[in-house]
């Protein structure tokens, strides 16, 4: 006899009253997807509750950083090196071989607090105390598209919004002139997973990163290719406007053409407005040494990664509510070989900028509104790969927060003594999305979108379950 389905049992079972139960249900749900208010513009909304933040930079770290070479050091690595890991460990890559391998970088503690840093970090390890350290991560999957897409949207598969996205989408921005989610990345091209790293899926095109450059015209195709009188262009503006708007009394509910409408608004107000955000020769020669703007940056992008930390100050101090920036197109933080010399560039590139602007932030009284997160999708394995190098691990990561109610000089979570799995205060990414919502003034389950039948939300809480991390945060915690 073939085994029933939940829903053939139900409707076989109580002369149908089952399924009409079922019935009333999903009707129920479809009336409320109804019911819920549809975005399609950048005004500031207001907040679930007053919120401890009012923009977030993520320092998106792809490749998948060694949490066991940077902030979770492990002497059971150095006293058992090369044998065996006594339970094994999940293989990603064939090559790896089942032997422990020790940090080649020595770890000291700082600050405070007492966070163990190594040399890979000679800058970071100077603000521990204002950062809060989440040593207990974990993750879905350990290659990466799948772990990029994990960590900024909370499912594996492509086709939901990133955090950025939700995020504007439910506050909009506090400058009308600009973007809510600007995306810096380098001049020289695309990380892995390219324009999917600021998707806004289903949302409104309006809510999806717009990328800004650190060379050339700040934002792509805002100017046109032969200069036209400022009159001319809004006349051209205007007229396009008004076939815009006899369209939509014809086509009324057209989201799209919404939103196709606020950007080319959006597009002339950032004309004026965006050239002055990111001219930095307006900054002291002081605030660009403290970004690493005199580096030489041939091979390594180091200035060219301090340009975009200090644009990205720039950019929320203007109002901006999420700002992406990323790394260099190349194999980042993926040292599957040649750790010492895969981390060393890594860290030029990186670390001094990003300590400058945690320090930038807190100088100008940025910092208690602006969350600046450092993570990347997964961890790296205990064991060796090719001798010198370490493959993904899933099941545990470091990353931190500065700033945004994130209780400073906070050392979360523990793995095993081999750095292999998180084992104590375990966090989820979903719980990490809930939680940034959280300091964002957001109730993560009440940010909804209606999408094919049912209501989506950014940490995607009815298959998670995610909770908000109460110990990662100072001040009462409004949402589970």
């Amino acid at each position: 006899m073939p085994i029933l389905s939940r829903r053939n049992m139900l409707s076989l079972s109580g002369f149908g009253l089952g399924q009409l139960a079922v019935a009333d249900l999903v009707g129920t749900q479809a009336t409320a997807a109804k019911r819920i208010p549809v975005f399609d513009d950048l005004r500031v909304r207001e907040s679930h509750f007053p919120p401890p933040a009012k923009a977030v930079i993520q320092l998106l770290q792809s490749g998948g950083p060694s949490q066991m070479d940077l902030f979770d050091p492990k002497p059971a690595l150095t006293r058992l090196a090369g044998q065996p890991h006594p339970d094994g460990v999940e293989i990603h890559q064939p090559d790896n071989e089942n032997k422990l391998l020790a940090s080649p970088f020595r770890f000291r503690k700082y600050g405070e607090c007492g966070m163990d840093v190594s040399d890979v970090l000679p800058h970071v390890s100077t603000i521990v105390d204002d950062l809060c350290f989440v040593r207990s991560m974990h993750t879905e999957h350990n290659n990466h598209p799948e772990g990029l897409s994990m960590l900024l949207t909370c499912n594996i598969f492509p086709g939901r919004p990133t955090m950025g996205s939700w995020i504007s989408y439910a506050l909009g921005t506090e400058n009308q002139n600009l973007p809510a989610y600007v995306v810096l990345r380098d001049p020289n091209g695309y990380v892995g997973g390219g324009k999917s790293l600021w998707a806004n899926a289903y949302l409104p095109a309006l809510y999806q990163g717009v990328e800004f450059s650190t060379s050339g015209a700040p934002v792509h195709y805002l100017n046109p290719s032969r200069p036209a009188p400022r009159r001319a262009q809004r006349a051209n503006l205007d007229f396009l406007q008004s076939l815009n708007a006899a369209y939509r009394q014809d086509h009324p509910g057209e989201s799209e053409l919404d939103t196709r409408i606020e950007n080319f608004e959006l597009a002339a107000r950032m004309q004026l407005a965006a050239p002055g955000v990111l001219d930095l020769s307006k900054e002291t020669q002081a605030t660009r040494r403290l970004y690493g703007l005199d580096k030489p940056s041939a091979g390594v992008g180091g200035s060219r990664y301090g340009k975009r930390c200090l644009m990205a100050r720039r950019l929320v101090e203007s109002g901006v509510r999420f700002v992406q920036v990323t790394i260099t197109p190349g194999e980042g933080w993926d040292h599957h070989s040649s750790l010492i010399p895969g981390m060393s560039r890594l860290s030029y590139e990186t670390d001094q900028a990003a300590t400058a602007l945690v320090k930038d932030l807190k100088s100008r009284g940025l910092l208690d509104s602006t969350i600046v997160m450092w993570a990347g999708e997964f961890g790296r394995l205990p064991t060796s790969q090719n001798a010198k190098g370490r493959d993904h691990n899933r099941n545990a990561f470091t990353l931190w927060f500065a700033g945004g109610g994130f209780k400073p000089g906070l050392i979360y979570g523990e793995t095993d003594e081999f750095g292999y799995r998180s084992i104590v205060n375990r966090v989820s990414v979903p719980d990490m999305m809930a939680t940034v919502c959280h300091q964002m003034g957001l109730d993560h389950r009440q940010v909804q979108y209606p999408y094919d039948g049912r209501l989506e939300t950014p940490a995607d809480v009815s298959v998670t379950g995610a909770q908000v991390v109460r110990e990662l945060v100072s001040g009462p915690v409004r949402a589970s």
